[in-house]
């Protein structure tokens, strides 16, 4: 009977293995945004990135961040809540001013239906740049 009871906690013991580690494997947008980041660096967050005239080239990752080209640099914003995050969607942001900050107005919209498909609370916005060849 103890040997039973035995095979059968460490049956139920290896059950539950894989499911840790399934949840502990990167999601699809966070492998899309590694391999977007690849070879560069982190800099300092900031709260704005500046926008000029000609808009910088945005990405939505569903449901993990924003990407931002400006040139060379690419900026990263991760939301409070990405789940939100759909790229399927149209972002709209109502800025104020010329730059993008972490408090401007910012939803999702329904690209097909037009409605309203949640919030977006902005986060800091993180730059990515090549190293240095030195």
């Amino acid at each position: 009977m103890k040997k039973l009871i035995a095979t059968a906690l460490a049956a139920s013991a290896m059950a539950v293995v894989p499911a840790a580690s399934a949840q502990d494997a990167p999601s699809k947008g966070e492998q899309e945004l590694a391999k977007m980041l690849e070879g560069r660096v982190a800099g300092e967050a900031e709260d704005c990135i500046f926008v000029s005239g000609t808009s910088p080239q945005m990405t939505i990752i569903d449901k993990t961040a924003i990407v931002y080209r400006q040139g060379s640099t690419i900026w990263v914003n991760r939301p409070e809540h990405p789940e939100n995050l759909d790229d399927s969607d149209i972002l709209v942001t109502e800025r104020f001013g010329g730059n993008f900050c972490r408090l401007d107005h910012t939803y999702m919209i329904d690209r097909t239906g037009g409605f309203y498909s949640g919030p977006v609370f902005l986060g800091e916005f993180v730059p990515y740049r090549l190293p240095d060849k030195g």
